[in-house]
């Protein structure tokens, strides 16, 4: 393995509960981490039988065609400027801003010449993400296999998309948000400007907000930041920052205004008001997901919907209201689930088993069978799943009223269909909602068996299952740092192995 390389990660995003909502800072979203993961890997390029600057970087991402990006960079006194090739053949706005900023900002927190020392042969970096992040239909189609997770579990890590950048079809899990999240991550621990391993919550801080920036700059906009904030922190309930925060410093030429960038990113100068708080699904509580090959054009529906809020705002706060509240309920409810597998461990497990052989809508007939004590889990498994109706009734009405398919029909019926499973908690549309993709919570195995044979069978849409579900490590995980072993406590040696090999 060559010596020096940095890998960090960054998981992808589920919005289980708070689209649209977690716009508005007076509400909360349940944002839940999956193991599907975005990788940056950092590394001294090799130069030596080229003639080239030596303070070249290259980017790669294999999993696409077309896809390498050089830069060179100069350093003049605290000024670190990036200028991308005029020789390649297509442009990443996302990258070029991340390593734009990333390295503008390094010259005036660390040593110049640290900077020189690190860029001598020039860098190599490379990107990819798991192959939940992007369909995986062409390659299934390609090699004659059905859309099903056995097929998934047949293609390689890291798989080609066979397509460029632009035309790849995305599932929804916050690829650019991950992206950019490694990729600025990697960047100050590779030039030893931040180190994870101190558990330093003002570092983690600074890296999320500095991530955000450049997020939002790429994007053009002040988003909610929930992508990129589970991107850090993993699993957790949501409150956005304040969009004023970013506003002065939201155009190019704040790469000639570090300072001031600086100052609004350090969370020890700027006081930041986004709210986190970590979350975990409870034991034996499995998160699945599905591509749906219909597609919906995530910021149309959020405009749509936001111009009818500003058109009738009386009629939409109120919804807002009621489905926040039930939002808040949900999250709530579930919390006490983790928290009474904790405290009552066997009487939870023989719960859980009972429900995963029945349907959510007969879970009721269980508690008759309780003589001897509450059934604690049996009441709250009913609470969390009416109350999630209850959710997605407000999401409908939503529909209706905004004339936005936050909640289709076809996808009603589909959610429906899922639900008569044995052992399915919750079936919902995730984030904005629309055509794009879809959840569900299961208790069992044979649950999840269900689950999947449904979303084959199922006639109106296309559904394509995906392979990952929650996150158990959490938000950024530093995979390798220069020239030490992959973590032996993690089994992450064959993605280091992949990604050190593509």
């Amino acid at each position: 393995m060559p010596s020096n390389t940095t890998i960090v990660s960054a998981p992808g995003k589920v919005l289980l509960a708070g689209g649209y909502l977690v716009l508005d800072p007076a509400f909360s979203g349940l944002v839940v981490a999956t193991d599907a993961r975005f990788y940056t890997l950092v590394q001294p390029a090799n130069h030596s039988n080229e003639t080239i600057s030596s303070s070249k970087i290259t980017v790669r991402s294999p999993q696409f065609e077309n896809a390498t990006w050089s830069y060179l960079v100069d350093i003049k006194d605290k000024d670190v400027q990036l200028t991308p090739s005029t020789q390649d053949e297509s442009k990443n706005t996302f990258v070029e801003l991340a390593l734009a900023y990333s390295l503008a900002m390094l010259g005036h927190l660390i040593p110049v010449e640290s900077i020189a020392k690190t860029l001598d042969t020039g860098l190599e970096i490379v990107i990819a993400g798991n192959n939940d992040f992007y369909s995986q239909r062409k390659e299934l189609e390609s090699r004659g296999l059905p859309l099903n997770t056995g097929s998934l579990r047949q293609i390689p890590l890291f798989a080609s998309t066979h397509t460029t950048l632009s035309k790849v079809h995305k599932t929804g899990l916050g690829s650019s948000a991950a992206l950019i999240t490694s990729l600025v991550s990697a960047i100050f621990i590779h030039f030893k400007a931040a180190d994870l391993t101190k558990q330093d919550q003002a570092i983690t801080a600074f890296l999320h907000n500095a991530a955000q920036f450049v997020h939002c700059l790429a994007q053009g906009k002040v988003g909610s930041g929930f992508d990129v904030s589970s991107a850090v922190w993993g699993s957790h309930t949501y409150k956005r920052f304040s969009p004023e925060l970013l506003q002065e410093i939201m155009h190019n030429e704040a790469r000639n205004q570090i300072p001031t960038l600086l100052k609004v990113l350090d969370p020890k100068q700027t006081a930041w008001d986004n709210k986190v708080a970590s979350f975990q699904l409870a034991p034996q509580l499995h998160l699945m997901l599905a591509d749906i090959d219909a597609g919906s054009h995530t910021p149309t529906l959020v405009s749509n919907v936001l111009k009818w809020r500003k058109n009738k705002p009386e009629e939409a706060n109120e919804l807002w209201r009621q489905l926040g509240k039930a939002n808040d309920t949900v999250v709530e409810l579930l919390k006490k689930l983790d928290q009474t597998s904790k405290n009552s461990l066997v009487e939870y497990d023989l719960a859980i088993r009972k429900a995963s052989a029945l349907p959510a809508a007969e879970w009721d007939s269980l508690l008759n069978q309780t003589i001897k004590e509450k059934d604690a889990t049996t009441e709250l498994l009913i609470k969390i799943y009416n109350e999630f109706q209850t959710v997605r009734r407000y999401l409908r009405e939503m529909s209706k009223l905004s004339e936005v398919p936050v909640e289709p029909e076809e996808q009603t019926r589909l959610l429906d269909a899922c639900l008569t499973i044995p052992g399915v908690l919750m079936a919902g549309v995730p984030g904005a909602g629309g055509f794009d993709a879809i959840f569900c919570i299961v208790l069992s195995d044979e649950s999840r068996k269900g689950v999947e044979n449904v979303w084959s069978n199922f006639k109106e849409m296309s559904v394509g299952p995906l392979l990952c579900t929650e996150s158990i490590e959490g938000g950024l995980v530093v995979e390798l740092y220069q020239d030490a072993e992959p973590s032996s406590d993690r089994n992450n040696f064959t993605v280091v192995k992949r990604l050190v090999g593509l």
